[in-house]
């Protein structure tokens, strides 16, 4: 069956269901329904977890061998599949409609995959699913920008904030769509002021005062071509605790529009190119980048970004901080030393 994302709660509180579908590629919102279903499997004695990542290579026989395999320390455990993709193949799909025809006792499946689209919702083991009383399929849907400063208005009221029109538009503006972003800015907010009532002046002492190791000044620090900088301010994230989702989030986002402008440039020249680059200092940054970097020195750290994604979800060798570190030297200008 189908469940709305905010008809979760409520139904937790009804019973737990053997299987739980969590669908969608906006990470907060998603990570934020499964921490709802696992506190509560949590307050009913699912003290055992098991935790399978399904990639392409993945062994469908596990997910049986799970649901059949005795628990050795509890009676009560829940099993965690993620998936890499929402479409998990021939195999993947009657594995899944056989553990869902016969679910264990005692046991909860959660499901989490990427968002299902129009045409997977329509194969004959989806439909199974959704059919299925024993499983929920959440949907979760992303924020439109539209809705962005509604959505944001009401964090901050979680939080016992209120908030001007127009400085809800400089916190929209600032995270760019990023839902975790948002939230890092309403919880810096919370450290940062001890007024309830946000107006602009407030957000921007806020801003100016906060700390010197902040997302968005990192790939600042690397367009500007400042390596002394760039360094710091990653080692000081690094340090703080920032998650890599949230950082390789900045660096793609300015990857893409660095590379959209070089190709400009190349026929245009680089005022023409960044003529819809806003604001003012965020256009002379880009255009600093743009005096030593072509498209050609740009390509390969696409390349290196896919990497960052992968190392950090344990699917490919080597350290992302390490990876993402020399992404934003060589954005800055400066490779670093290979072997």
């Amino acid at each position: 069956m189908q469940l709305k994302t905010d008809k979760l709660s409520q139904q937790l509180q009804q019973k737990l269901l053997p299987v739980y579908w969590v669908s969608g590629d906006e990470l907060l919102l998603c990570q934020e329904a499964c921490d709802k279903i696992r506190a509560t499997c949590r307050q009913q004695g699912f003290d055992e977890r098991q935790v399978l990542n399904a990639d392409r290579s993945f062994d469908w026989g596990l997910l049986y061998e799970a649901g059949a395999s005795l628990s050795l320390f509890a009676q009560k455990r829940l099993i965690e599949l993620r998936l890499s993709s929402s479409k998990p193949g021939d195999k993947g799909a009657k594995a899944l409609q056989e553990y869902l025809a016969r679910p264990p006792v005692d046991t909860v499946l959660l499901i989490n995959s990427p968002r299902f689209d129009s045409a997977t919702l329509k194969t004959k083991w989806a439909k199974a699913l959704l059919d299925s009383q024993d499983c929920a399929l959440l949907q979760v849907q992303p924020i439109a920008r539209h809705g962005l400063s509604a959505w944001i208005q009401q964090r901050l009221s979680q939080q016992g904030f209120s908030a001007d029109l127009d400085a809800l538009e400089l916190i929209v503006t600032r995270v760019e769509g990023n839902l975790l972003a948002a939230v890092q800015e309403i919880e810096k907010l919370k450290l940062l002021t001890d007024e309830t009532h946000l107006s602009l002046a407030v957000i921007q002492a806020a801003i100016a005062d906060s700390s010197r190791y902040d997302v968005f000044s990192l790939t600042d620090a690397a367009l500007a071509g400042d390596i002394a900088r760039t360094v710091r301010i990653i080692n000081g994230l690094r340090h703080e605790g920032t998650e890599i989702p949230l950082l390789l989030w900045a660096v793609a986002r300015d990857l893409r529009q660095l590379a959209q402008a070089s190709q400009k440039a190349q026929q245009l020249g680089i005022d023409a190119a960044l003529r819809h680059v806003w604001p003012a200092p965020r256009k002379t940054l880009f255009a600093q980048a743009l005096k030593r970097l072509t498209p050609k020195d740009l390509a390969p750290l696409f390349l290196l970004a896919q990497q960052i994604d992968e190392q950090g979800k344990g699917q490919a060798p080597g350290d992302a901080w390490s990876t993402l570190t020399e992404v934003l030297l060589k954005l800055a200008g400066q490779p670093i030393f290979t072997q």
